[in-house]
């Protein structure tokens, strides 16, 4: 799993946002995160960014 994500707009690409990644974890795992209150913060953030599911 990454550590950062990083949004690009539209072309010509350039960067929008880079979001650092922190679980603060012991045993990170993907099932871990997916499970984390923060994933949800961090997936409804990056997917609004990314424009998906607007009108």
């Amino acid at each position: 799993m990454a550590d950062r994500i990083i949004v690009l707009s539209k072309r010509p690409a350039t960067i929008k946002n880079i979001y650092k990644i922190d679980f603060e974890m012991e045993n990170r795992t993907p099932i871990n995160c997916r499970n984390s209150p923060r994933f949800s913060n961090y997936f409804n953030t990056i997917w609004k960014e990314l424009g998906v599911n607007e009108e």
